[in-house]
């Protein structure tokens, strides 16, 4: 199953009380549609080596490599408005703490599900792995559905949320997959898919920011941390990022949590009370313009290391970082000053039930899958044809995911 990335809707409960960023759900929207487009492009065959992912000996980036850090930088803008928010309300830093990790373990829940899809035996499970996979995200969806407030329907909406709950532990338990020495195990937790790679992230750059959240400095600090990490273990002088697993060290080498603490630093200048510093949409974008300029040169200057994003090198993380920054910029100065917006409604449904959209692709394939329909294999599947072929599933997506969104099935971790 080819997955880019990513993407759970970081903001959507920040938002759902208070007013909405413009720019990030269209920056979150536009970067979804990409997203979907070049996943199902990778599929198409006699295209130009840059519509695909760059090979990981090249040294070499694409406009596909670029899709996973957007979501990565959208991630780190939306914590600091989802945590401020959270702890003004609950006033419980316990409570935050317990929000965090039930948000990591639903994101590396739902990753082991799409990573393990296509592994398991079914022989062994009774039940074929794709249709395995299409209860499990049933499941999924059923549970973290946002259900309307209601007293009429409310036991209505409990015994669905719950349902959806044990369907999921059911499809848990039920797993088995043939190891490669012949034995039978569980689930393979080595790489929980994009979601788990983003839940990890989200937990590592969430305690980063709860710990120093009274220091104006102290984004801009972890990223440099950070970016250093990436960079001597991408040198090799630290070793100990690469062979710890991602639930004892969630940083891993830090060229994820780089780019999402970047994402924080973005947030600080155009969002929440730290924003109040710079007053100005031109204060805003000369210090915006000018942290980009800094992570290009920095970038070009570490060049020596690589440019890769199966190598996760620091210039690959720089350079995506630096086109997120300009591309926000723009965005907030269209949407948020101009108030412009209206050209965003056919991927205003991606950017505001963006984990639902996520999903559908993957749950599509699983069902085409599970029946055997195999014409698209061998038919429309290369050159331009396969191109028009991806754009109309995309926008196929993009109206399911409105429809599903207009009839209230809108998931919220």
């Amino acid at each position: 199953m080819n997955t880019t990335i990513e993407a759970p809707n970081d903001v959507a409960e920040s938002v759902t009380h208070a007013p909405r960023v413009a720019s990030i759900d269209v920056f979150r929207g536009l970067t979804m549609t990409l997203m979907i487009f070049v996943n199902e492009l990778a599929s198409i065959k006699g295209l130009p080596w840059w519509n695909y992912h760059a090979p990981g000996k090249m040294d070499a980036m694409t406009y596909v490599d670029m899709v996973f850090p957007a979501f990565l930088f959208i991630l780190g803008m939306t914590i600091p408005i989802a945590l401020e928010r959270r702890i003004k309300k609950t006033g419980s830093m316990s409570n935050v703490c317990l929000h965090i990790l039930l948000r990591t373990v639903a994101l590396v829940a739902l990753g082991l599900i799409l990573a393990n899809a296509e592994r398991g035996d079914h022989v062994l499970m009774g039940i074929g792995t794709n249709i395995w996979a299409i209860i499990s995200l049933l499941g999924a969806i059923l549970y973290w559905n946002v259900y309307p407030a209601s007293t009429r329907y409310q036991n209505l909406f409990r015994i669905l949320r719950y349902s959806g709950l044990a369907l999921l532990l059911a499809m848990f338990l039920l797993f088995r997959r043939t190891a490669a020495d012949g034995h039978i195990v569980w689930l393979d937790t080595s790489y929980p898919e994009i979601l788990g790679l983003l839940g990890w992230t989200y937990l590592a750059v969430s305690i980063l920011y709860l710990t120093t959240r009274r220091w104006h400095w102290a984004p801009i600090a972890w990223f440099v941390v950070l970016t250093a990490l990436c960079a001597f273990t991408t040198a090799k002088w630290l070793i100990f990022p690469t062979r710890l697993p991602l639930y004892l060290w969630p940083f891993g080498n830090g060229a994820m949590s780089s780019i999402a603490m970047a994402g924080v630093v973005t947030s600080g200048l155009f969002v929440g009370e730290r924003s109040r510093l710079w007053p100005t949409f031109r204060q805003k974008a000369v210090w915006a313009s000018t942290f980009a300029l800094v992570t290009l040169l920095c970038g070009y200057l570490l060049t020596p290391l690589g440019i890769s994003k199966i190598r996760a090198t620091p210039t690959w993380c720089l350079y995506c970082i630096a086109c997120s920054v300009l591309c926000f910029t723009l965005l907030y100065w269209i949407c948020d000053v101009k108030k412009r917006t209206r050209w965003t409604a056919f991927t205003r449904p991606a950017g505001e039930n963006t984990l639902l959209t996520y999903l559908l692709p993957d749950l599509y394939y699983f069902a085409v899958a599970a029946i055997g329909f195999t014409y698209f294999t061998t038919h429309v599947a290369s050159g331009l044809p396969g191109v028009l072929r991806s754009v109309v599933f995309t926008a196929l997506i993009l109206m399911l995911s409105a429809l599903l969104t207009r009839c209230r099935i809108r998931l919220q971790l």
